[in-house]
């Protein structure tokens, strides 16, 4: 009878632990929803404001690229999130107040992301997670818990990433505005400039994206080692980053070029067919041809301009790959503390060197973007991509390739930089290029105030969850 009771009691404490755990990860869930909805508005949000892609379509290639990038590429989660805000040596002989911390880190930053993302302000998830974690830190261990030199890096982040950000897109778009778009033969320019643009905005995005895809495709599998023993070849893994880019810029420029001609030939087939009907009607009528043309009834929707078009199609491929890298990079601002609250459960120490995410919770986190983006994203898409300026594809598509070259830039520097940031500076950058006064300051002093509030209220929002829940686990 005694080892029955026992066995009971262990199934019991088994069930409590998973039940516990699962609504860990219901939290965990609820947090990357609400990141999904603000943050994938930084890939797609320029693609939507200037009609590159619809809403729908941008809802479902943001889906599966963020989703794929988090479930494959997610594996690099900086441990910065997890246990580099706060001092490792005050938590170390407490891992259970630091996992109630956590709980609180979670509930928090879902709180703060769900109502910036009802208001559609475009705020930092990494800022929400660092100051929640802070807020907790301070109320559980004092102030000396937490790691400032860490916080005041992050803040300096606020105005250097904008900044930075804008100057890269005005140049960006400078150059395609004064080399293309204002040149008398926009067409021929483009022509000569589309091997320029396919090299740069491979160059940028091969950087972020392919050297993880080589790493578990080849690296990883063991296809290099193989292709070593068996033929003798050493592949360098730069050197098939490099080579892979150039084949992709090659044929995405003879690609581009066979588009282009082909706009080329549909914009010419609709004039002369406008000319023919406008002949005919004025015959009809008794107009002489070479009098004023009348206006056809009903008149056709405004489109693209052929340069316009060619630039829709580098901006969507752009924003694919910010999506992708998106989801592998930011995916942890919404699992890293549920993976450190799952050490903590298997380990029960404070996570240590060997601390990784694992994949089901990668899965989880991809998962809950997707989900999110689905239900609520379109309030940021369009602030970002409409309130600020009026972007066509041009735009959009220089606003995206500074976004990428900014971030991937501080990742090389180890600089923790917020996406949403980065972008919204580089819009703003293409809109003072652009028509400086088109720029609409009242959206940005609105995106401003979100993001120099998001550590203060995420901060206080953990200290006052953290607070409650200790006080109901003594009681």
């Amino acid at each position: 009878m005694p080892v029955l009771c026992q066995k009971n009691s262990m199934l019991d404490t088994s069930g409590v632990v998973f039940l516990q755990l699962g609504a860990m990860a219901a939290l965990a869930l609820y947090v990357a929803a609400n990141l999904g909805a603000n943050d994938v508005a930084n890939s797609m949000g320029t693609s939507v404001g200037s009609k590159a892609l619809t809403l729908r379509q941008a809802i479902i290639v943001a889906g599966i690229l963020e989703f794929s990038g988090a479930v494959l590429f997610g594996q690099g989660v900086s441990e910065t999130l997890a246990t580099g805000v706060v001092n490792a040596q005050v938590f170390a002989a407490q891992p259970q107040v630091f996992l109630i911390g956590m709980v609180s880190v979670l509930i928090a930053c879902g709180i703060w992301l769900q109502i910036a993302t009802s208001r559609g302000l475009p705020v930092s998830s990494s800022h929400a997670v660092v100051g929640a974690i802070a807020g907790f830190s301070c109320v559980a261990a004092g102030i000396n818990a937490v790691d400032w030199r860490t916080i005041g890096t992050i803040s300096l982040t606020w105005v250097a990433t904008p900044v930075a950000s804008g100057a890269l897109a005005a140049l960006f778009y400078s150059v395609v505005k004064y080399s293309i778009l204002d040149r008398p033969d926009p067409l021929s320019q483009m022509r000569e400039w589309i091997p320029w643009l396919s090299a740069a905005m491979l160059s940028v995005f091969g950087i972020i994206v392919l050297p993880s895809v080589v790493n578990v495709a080849l690296v990883q599998t063991g296809a290099i080692a193989a292709a070593h023993d068996r033929f003798g070849w050493n592949l360098p893994t730069h050197d098939i980053v490099i080579g892979i880019a150039a084949i992709a810029a090659i044929a995405l420029t003879l690609n581009s070029w066979k588009k282009l001609e082909s706009v080329e030939k549909e914009e010419g087939s609709a004039a002369d067919f406008v000319t023919d009907v406008t002949d005919a009607r004025n015959k009809k009528e008794g107009i002489f041809s070479h009098s004023p043309t009348l206006p056809l009834s009903p008149s056709p929707p405004p489109r693209h301009s052929p340069i316009e078009q060619q630039m829709a199609r580098f901006q969507v491929l752009s924003a694919c790959f910010v999506a992708f890298s998106h989801g592998s990079n930011d995916v942890g601002n919404a699992v890293a503390p549920l993976a450190a609250i799952a050490y903590i459960r298997r380990t029960g120490s404070f996570p240590s060197g060997d601390f990784s995410v694992p994949l089901w919770i990668l899965v989880l986190g991809g998962a809950g973007i997707v989900i999110g983006l689905t239900i609520w994203g379109k309030n940021v898409i369009a602030t970002v991509g409409e309130k600020i300026i009026e972007l066509q594809p041009s735009g959009g598509f220089c606003a995206e390739l500074a976004t990428a070259t900014t971030v991937l830039l501080a990742s090389r520097f180890g600089l923790p930089v917020s996406t949403s940031h980065a972008l919204v500076g580089a819009v703003v950058g293409v809109g003072l290029i652009k028509a400086w006064k088109t720029v609409r300051l009242e959206t940005l002093l609105s995106i401003g105030s979100a993001w120099l509030v998001t550590i203060p209220i995420a901060a206080g929002l953990g200290a006052i969850i953290f607070s409650i829940a200790q006080s109901i686990g003594q009681f």
